[in-house]
């Protein structure tokens, strides 16, 4: 990810400059998915990574509709070489400890699709930038973007202080702002908006020879409610024998008058059985990792000569791993935008922005989703009462959001309401000003062994 930063003392040589169709500022997947799929139309994209991969990052999870981005940039060879597991259903466990019946993707859909994967983002990101790199994509990593040029309201290039020193101006047409939670355009201009509903954080860390479940089993996400149901832990098996673990419940709980992440991670852990179960006998393998994860959105994706993709655009509660999807959703969705703009030469807000109405539907239904599970919502009970529906629940957890067949789950979903409920408020709904101030997204890296 990059961030802005001044340009009085930045040292290194003197200013050169250089021009392509379009800048990418950041190289994880929703960068390197935007960029690649321009390449492959013969655009010439320069992109700037501030890091140097592979680095750390969070998010393990792929779900099943990943796929046909994946098949669109020709990745899906490399993932089939891979040393990840593949993934084939997620299940939940309730707060008594009770498990539902695993949703199988491919009983919903007996297509290779079906079949995913759980990575480690260190090699994955690195995979991504690489054939990004394949497709002729001018990749720099270590390479800070210092600010984005603007004459008037377009966008026209960036300001680049690259690896060795050097600082440069790259004149563009579009600029792609990939660049993470640091959100260089969403920060400029003011674009965020909190979710008033989605405040979480996290604690999470990685374990060897936990236990690992076998056979169709062996890649699943498991989901498990803590006995107090204030929080849920992730699981999600890894190769190499480890297992991400994490706890995720509401920022206040977790990190107030409470001790250190390892004090807390290990109470938390002894309120969810089944947790506590998988755990025995497995050695701890890094130390705890710790986010406070608020969600939000910009209220545009693009503007005059820009656009945002990623978590530079918006960032959702992790709870059904929607992140990488909607990482490389957008990428791809900005990137047929992007090139009908220039097959047009329209780099208007609303020709770049085209599909950003159809992103949001999505992310409301997954979002929709989220709140009505922290609201109560029990993934067994509603399929007791509506079987029919659990093709069109698994709909939604293989990540099939963008289709309006699946909002046939919402009146049957409301009417297992206990009196008196009402279904989620909207994202854009209003934060108050005061809470909003004391919102940021934070990331702590622990000292020592990396996944």
């Amino acid at each position: 990810m990059l961030d802005a930063a001044g340009v009085a003392n930045l040292g290194g040589s003197e200013a050169s400059e250089c021009a392509a169709d379009v800048v990418v500022i950041g190289g994880g997947p929703a960068g390197a998915t935007v960029a690649t799929l321009l390449a492959q139309q013969g655009r010439t994209v320069q992109l700037f990574e501030r890091e140097k991969f592979p680095r750390f990052h969070v998010g393990e999870s792929l779900i099943p509709e990943t796929y046909w981005t994946l098949k669109r940039l020709n990745m899906l060879e490399k993932m089939k070489r891979s040393s990840f597991v593949k993934k084939r259903s997620v299940q939940f466990v309730s707060a008594n400890g009770k498990a539902s019946a695993p949703f199988y993707f491919e009983d919903n859909n007996p297509h290779e699709c079906s079949q995913t994967w759980q990575v480690v983002r260190s090699e994955f990101d690195l995979l991504m930038l690489n054939n990004a790199r394949e497709h002729g994509v001018e990749a720099h990593e270590g390479a800070r973007v210092l600010d984005v040029l603007f004459e008037g309201d377009r966008a026209t290039g960036v300001r680049v202080r690259l690896e060795g020193g050097e600082t440069r101006t790259v004149r563009a047409t579009v600029v792609v702002d990939a660049s993470g939670q640091s959100g260089m355009l969403m920060n400029r201009l003011k674009l965020r908006t909190w979710d008033p509903v989605l405040n979480k954080g996290a604690i999470w860390t990685y374990w060897e020879g936990a236990h690992q479940d076998t056979g169709r089993d062996e890649g699943a996400t498991v989901i498990l409610q803590t006995a107090d149901r204030q929080g849920w832990f992730w699981y999600i098996p890894l190769h190499d024998n480890r297992v991400s673990v994490g706890i995720v419940a509401p920022f206040e709980y977790l990190f107030k008058g409470r001790g250190t992440h390892e004090q807390v991670y290990q109470e938390e852990v002894q309120k969810c059985l089944g947790a506590a179960e998988r755990l025995k006998g497995a050695n701890r393998v890094s130390g705890y990792f710790a986010t406070r994860d608020f969600s939000y959105r910009c209220t545009k994706v693009s503007g005059p000569g820009w656009v945002l993709v990623g978590d530079a655009f918006g960032f959702l509660d992790p709870l059904y791993s929607s992140g990488l999807l909607l990482a490389l959703k957008s990428g791809e969705m900005a990137a047929d935008s992007i090139n009908e703009a220039f097959q047009s030469q329209d780099f208007s807000e609303e020709r770049l922005g085209s599909w950003g109405p159809g992103l949001n539907r999505g992310i409301d239904r997954i979002r929709r989703l989220v709140c009505e599970f922290y609201d109560g919502f029990n993934f067994g009970n509603f399929v007791r009462n509506y079987p029919q529906l659990k093709g069109r629940i698994t709909d939604l957890l293989i990540g099939d959001l963008f289709e309006d067949k699946v909002d046939e789950v919402w009146a049957p979903m409301e009417s297992l309401y206990e009196a008196g409920k009402t279904a989620p408020v909207a994202w854009n709904s209003g934060t108050p000003e005061e809470v909003a101030a004391n919102k940021l997204n934070e990331l702590y890296i622990p000292a020592g062994a990396m996944p």
